[in-house]
């Protein structure tokens, strides 16, 4: 129930359309019931001669509710010419028929404004909310199983709260209607019906739970299916290049295979809960129809043609709602078990969040001092320990070490993509935890190894998150990042589309590009992490070049294993097993016996 309630707040703004929706809802099965109760006066016009003579009901409850009826209907039988009434009740059946397939369309056309509005939002606060969660998240989560959260589950989720409002508006008022119906005209017999109710309740009761079991594994399992075929598709030049195409197909037919279990354990399940429901509706029909036509038989009944088959028309048209009735509450199930997996992501709250009475920076004017930083991740122990340094403006730091020393950790710190679990870190005397992540991350560029481009065009991943950049300014980014040249060589210039990931570009092209939009957004702080080593020489030179441009005049933290690259540099920390083993510049370094100078050796013996 707490889920449903968390899931009606998404229902409350479609409150327009579903109003109207419930209201045709209502005048559909209204007119569907009047269809029914034309049979009556329909057969007993055909097949009943007419009273000569009418004796006038006396009340007495429901017996005498079904007298009246049926007295009625013999006057008019009695009083009027019988083609003139057969041709009334012809036209009222087209129109009853007519208005009731008008209000069917109507209902689900606002059903659809609705159904589509809950997708839509629920969709929307679970993308908008992962923008929101910190980087750790991200590392913890399979994006798989994000992908299958948002596209499967919602519309679990949907459908489930689609059929409970049908069923809700549909199905109790015709059941309603057609038990009156059979309450008038038999009320002992109908009464004995609801017996068989508490029964067909347990069962489905039982039913409902498995599947909610069910719908859970299977939706997991999607996720697992989901990051699979991420994995493969982003990593497929990996797969031709290790020969491992049969490996993963064969990975992927064991999940396959195991979604193919579970998806037909839980049809089976699903599938299984409406032959019940209709056959105890069938018993209970049998049951009501033996009682009829035993009456019928012996004389004892009072039912005329039209009223029997009133009856047992009523019998039939009440199984079906009593079927969907009972189906909503496995849908309900069902749509708990998606809603508690969506919502268990909306209810984390991301770590990294404004401060009360946070501050904006509009400008770097000072240093970046860190002062006995440490940190660790949720899950392992410290990754830095007693980070002292103080970066000023206009200077260039480069960060170096072997892989797992902490260097791109403590880049990642600066912007706040993690928050410190020691120490301080302070631009211009205040502690970015205290600054507007909008305000403190404006302030900064970010360049990575790990490029990453969108499947749009060049001029487009140049301006991201620039919308309305005059293309003067694109142009003049491009050329500072040595990307100009090559791109008005591509087949449409600068809105030429480059694919997902940018994959139509080589690495370099890719990097400069990833330089460009940085260039555009003329941060005064720059992070290059790893920011050339995964090009080759010629593409290193290009980079290198736009880099030292860009840097002129910026205060510039560099990580890089090429130590080439970082000679020039105003200070080089030199870290090691999360501290900082060894400071200074290039020339005092390396005549000095520590790691800084190994690693130069090493990578100068690599080049000769």
């Amino acid at each position: 129930m707490r889920i449903y309630l968390r899931i009606l707040k998404y229902v409350r703004p479609h409150w327009k359309p579903l109003v109207w929706s419930n209201l045709f809802m209502l005048l559909f099965v209204a007119f569907s019931v009047l269809s029914i109760g034309l049979v009556m006066p329909f057969v007993d016009l055909l097949f009943q001669q007419p009273p000569t003579k009418i004796l006038p009901a006396q009340p007495r409850g429901l017996l005498d509710l079904k007298g009246l009826i049926i007295e009625k209907f013999s006057v008019i039988i009695a009083g009027h010419d019988r083609l003139f009434l057969l041709q009334i009740l012809c036209l009222l059946i087209l129109a009853t028929f007519l208005l009731k397939n008008v209000f069917m369309f109507l209902q689900t056309y606002f059903m659809s404004i609705v159904e589509q509005g809950i997708v839509r939002d629920i969709r929307f606060d679970f993308y908008a909310h992962l923008h929101d969660l910190s980087l750790d998240f991200f590392t913890e989560e399979r994006k798989g199983v994000l992908i299958s959260h948002l596209l499967n589950d919602v519309r679990v989720i949907n459908d489930s709260v689609i059929a409970i409002i049908n069923s809700i508006f549909r199905d109790p008022p015709q059941i309603i209607a057609f038990t009156l119906i059979l309450l008038i005209f038999n009320w002992q017999l109908t009464l004995g019906i609801f017996v068989l109710f508490p029964v067909m309740a347990l069962v489905l009761s039982k039913i409902g739970d498995s599947l909610k079991r069910r719908s859970i594994k299977v939706q997991e399992k999607i996720g697992d299916l989901t990051t699979i075929l991420d994995e493969i598709l982003s990593g497929m030049r990996v797969v031709k290049a290790f020969g491992t195409e049969r490996y993963e197909v064969e990975r992927f037919l064991r999940e396959n295979d195991r979604y193919y279990a579970l998806q037909v354990s839980l049809t089976r399940r699903r599938a299984i809960a409406a032959p019940i429901t209709e056959y105890l509706g069938v018993l209970t029909a049998t049951v009501i129809l033996y009682y009829v036509g035993y009456e019928t038989i012996g004389g004892k009944s009072e039912m005329t043609p039209g009223v029997f088959l009133l009856y047992l028309t009523a019998i039939l048209q009440l199984m079906p709602p009593v079927k969907l009735f009972g189906q909503m509450f496995n849908s309900a199930k069902e749509g708990a078990g998606a809603g508690e997996r969506v919502f268990r992501i909306l209810d984390i709250k991301s770590k990294i969040v404004d401060s009360p009475g946070a501050v904006d920076i509009p400008e770097f004017k000072d240093s970046i001092v860190f002062k006995n930083v440490s940190f660790r991740y949720d899950t392992g122990g410290e990754v830095l320990k007693d980070i002292d340094c103080v970066v000023k403006k206009g200077s260039l730091v480069a960060l170096v070490g072997p892989s797992g020393a902490g260097k791109t950790t403590v880049a990642d710190l600066v912007p706040r993509f993690y928050d410190v679990t020691g120490g301080s870190i302070t631009i211009d005397g205040i502690d970015v935890r205290r600054l507007r992540l909008r305000s403190l991350r404006s302030l900064i560029g970010v360049v990575t190894q790990e490029t990453i481009l969108f499947n749009d065009t060049v001029r487009n991943n140049i301006a991201y998150g620039l919308p309305d950049c005059p293309f003067d300014s694109i142009a003049a980014a491009a050329k500072a990042a040595n990307a100009h040249d090559f791109i008005m060589d591509l087949d449409h210039g600068y809105d030429t589309v480059i694919g997902e990931r940018g994959m139509k570009l080589s690495g370099g092209e890719r990097q400069r590009v990833s330089i460009a939009r940085t260039v555009l957004r003329n941060p005064p702080i720059l992070i290059l992490d790893e920011a050339t080593s995964a090009l080759d020489s010629e593409s290193e030179i290009l980079v290198q070049q736009a880099i030292d441009s860009l840097m002129q005049g910026r205060t510039s933290i560099v990580i890089a294993h090429r130590l080439s690259t970082i000679q020039h540099a105003d200070l080089i920390l030199v870290l090691d097993d999360g501290r900082i083993v060894s400071r200074g510049t290039h020339e005092q370094l390396v005549n000095q016996d520590g790691l800084y100078r190994r690693l130069h050796e090493l990578q100068f013996m690599e080049r000769a």
